[in-house]
Order: C-alpha cells, then sequence, then structure tokens
C-alpha cells in the first residue's frame, strides 16, 4: 500500500502495536462504554455507524453493547489492529487509510475518536469529506482539542500529534450544526479518559 504521509506509514507501521498493548484491557472497555453514553444522550433513532480509525475495535464494541441492533463498520490503515477488529465479528473492518476517498453507503452517525490529531493538517480535509459525505445525519469527533492549530511531540515524535479545533472546521466549511459537546479529564472519577473533548454535530 503507497502512503501519502510520514503520519500514514507510522501508524500503518509495528510502531501501532504499542498503542493496541496499552488500550486492550477490560477498564479501558468499560470507561468507553460509560464515556459513548455521555455522546449519545442528544441523539436518537441511531441504526446504522461507522467509525474512520477505528484500531482494535473498543469504539465498537461499546456501541454494539449501548445500540446493539445497529449495523457497524469501521476502516483501519493497520493490517494487525483491523484483523484484531474483525475478529470481534461485530462490525465489517475495511484495512484502508481514511485519507482516500470512500464511497460506502452512508450511515447515521459517522465518528473519528483519538485519529484527526494524527492526520497531516494538509491532508484533514480528506478525512472531513469522508465523515460529512458517509453520514445520513451525525458526525462525531473525540479529540484533542486547541483554539488554534499547534503540534505537541508524540512517544518521542514530532510531526505526529497536531491540536485544533476540528468540530469548528465541520462547522465552518461544512455547514454543520452543534447538538452537544463535552470533556472527558483524564483524572476523572469514573471513567477517565486522556483529555479528550468532543463534539456531536448535524448535518
Amino acid at each position: 500500500m503507497t502512503y501519502k504521509t510520514e503520519q500514514e506509514k507510522l501508524w500503518a507501521s509495528d510502531f501501532n502495536q504499542g498503542y493496541i498493548d496499552r488500550n486492550n484491557s477490560e477498564r479501558k472497555l468499560q470507561n468507553k462504554i460509560v464515556v459513548w453514553t455521555k455522546m449519545l444522550r442528544a441523539s436518537y433513532g441511531i441504526k446504522s455507524v461507522r467509525e474512520y480509525g477505528c484500531g482494535q475495535g473498543l469504539n465498537l464494541v461499546a456501541l454494539k453493547t449501548l445500540l446493539p441492533n445497529s449495523t457497524l463498520s469501521g476502516y483501519e490503515i493497520n493490517e494487525k489492529a483491523a484483523k484484531k477488529a474483525s475478529d470481534r465479528k461485530i462490525a465489517e473492518i475495511t484495512q484502508k487509510s481514511i485519507l482516500e476517498k470512500i464511497n460506502d453507503n452512508k450511515v447515521d452517525l459517522t465518528f473519528t475518536y483519538g485519529v484527526l490529531i494524527h492526520i497531516n493538517p494538509d491532508h484533514l480535509d480528506s478525512v472531513y469529506a469522508n465523515l460529512v459525505n458517509g453520514s445520513n445525519r451525525y458526525v462525531l469527533v473525540a479529540e484533542y482539542y486547541n483554539p488554534t492549530p499547534t503540534k505537541v511531540s508524540y512517544r518521542g515524535y514530532e510531526n505526529q500529534l497536531f491540536k485544533r479545533d476540528f468540530a469548528g472546521d465541520l462547522i465552518d466549511n461544512y455547514k454543520m450544526k452543534l447538538i452537544d459537546y463535552g470533556f472527558v479529564y483524564k483524572r476523572d472519577n469514573l471513567a477517565p479518559q486522556c483529555d479528550i473533548s468532543w463534539f456531536l454535530l448535524e448535518k
């Protein structure tokens, strides 16, 4: 597979195994279920969901718990992570870079969770287009927020983590409507996450 950016190459490599290992626990899954309960509170009628950058599929497992009758799908660049997600037998998983144009049938909710922060800023519009064009109604982004674009070091790597107002981009450039939003603190007593800010948007 040919990649356009250094960020794609890193996440398609064995570097991703460390991320899988750090997040592969029952506690991590339970935390996600709690957080997804909050993120979906202002939505209704969701019967199909697609994740862009699904990793090993923990978000999809959480969603299957909360939306047991929903149809789930995901895209993942890393071969090992995609296989792990597929082996869960709860979603249709495709190994592919989300920078590529995706023309699947539309679903009720498309989302990213800790993925846009690792996309080369020059290629964000490609992912935004997939999120918006792939959705019948809702788009959710759960990422590190910053009011202005900035980059920070990530596990010893430069140019691999970028913060910005991702939701603001979608609102301004794709006329999305803000429905709900929130923040999950890393010291939350019930279900900590890594200071994730989430935004539920509607077309």
